[in-house]
């Protein structure tokens, strides 16, 4: 059995102990019980998140290859969007990238959609320079929204899912959802030529996916005053995102 996100995955763990379970795109499997640990999982269930931490700090390096001038980044974040855990090892992650990059951060929060607005102008105010994001369902749900505030606020954005791009956003890095899928297909063909049910290992996504737009760019009129983005989208293993000319 397959589930994609978090319930599906507890919906599934409660509907059987013996089945094996392949758990798709959960964001904190530990933290939100699905699993006891990534290495041993336990019981019969294991497979990927989505969510890595350690890709918060190549985001605010990407953006500020964009953006090489700025020295505040506004990082908008959903409390309670993910576990407990996962919540702080990103924020420890964002606090020692902005230090070593001297770059400062404002935190700013957005429990529901109705908060996104206020958000955005919460971010105007403070004159941020660019916009990340931590990753958050809710997020992931009102991303047009978000990519048409960015715009409008001609904010230079950096996300962590390749939709947003899709969705006119300005440039992603993250995790390649496509490919959770092709290795959880991977995972059911083992479980089933295997002389055994044995239950492999959870995985954190390691590969990334870097996809940049020229969109956002025109609506915005925001330019990079030193380099320009591929367009209309280019999706590859390179960090840059960057035209030919300007790589």
């Amino acid at each position: 059995m397959t589930a994609g996100g978090t319930l599906a995955a507890l919906a599934a763990k409660q509907a059987t102990k013996t089945m094996p379970i392949i758990f798709i795109a959960v964001s904190d499997p530990v933290s939100s019980g699905v699993v006891t640990r990534l290495a041993h999982p336990g019981g019969n269930v294991t497979g990927f998140s989505n969510v890595n931490a350690e890709l918060v700090g190549k985001r605010l390096e990407y953006i500020m290859q964009a953006v090489p001038e700025l020295s505040l980044v506004a990082v908008l974040w959903q409390p309670g969007g993910l576990g407990e855990r996962t919540e702080a090892e990103m924020l420890k992650q964002a606090d020692d990238a902005a230090r070593a990059l001297g770059v400062r951060l404002q935190l700013v929060e957005a429990r529901k959609p109705a908060d996104l607005e206020p958000a955005f102008s919460e971010v105007t105010r403070a004159k941020a320079h660019a916009l990340t994001l931590f990753p958050s369902t809710m997020f992931f749900n009102e991303r047009k929204r978000i990519t048409d505030l960015a715009a409008r606020n001609r904010l230079p954005a950096v996300y962590q899912l390749r939709e947003f791009v899709e969705a006119e956003g300005l440039m992603a890095y993250g995790t390649n959802i496509a490919d959770l899928f092709w290795r959880a297909a991977g995972y059911v063909d083992k479980i089933l030529k295997g002389p055994s049910r044995a239950i492999s290992p959870s995985s954190s996504q390691r590969s990334s996916n870097w996809s940049s737009t020229s969109r956002l760019r025109r609506r915005s009129a925001w330019r990079s005053p030193r380099r320009c983005w591929s367009a209309p989208t280019r999706s590859s293993s390179s960090p840059t995102g960057l035209c030919p000319s300007c790589a």
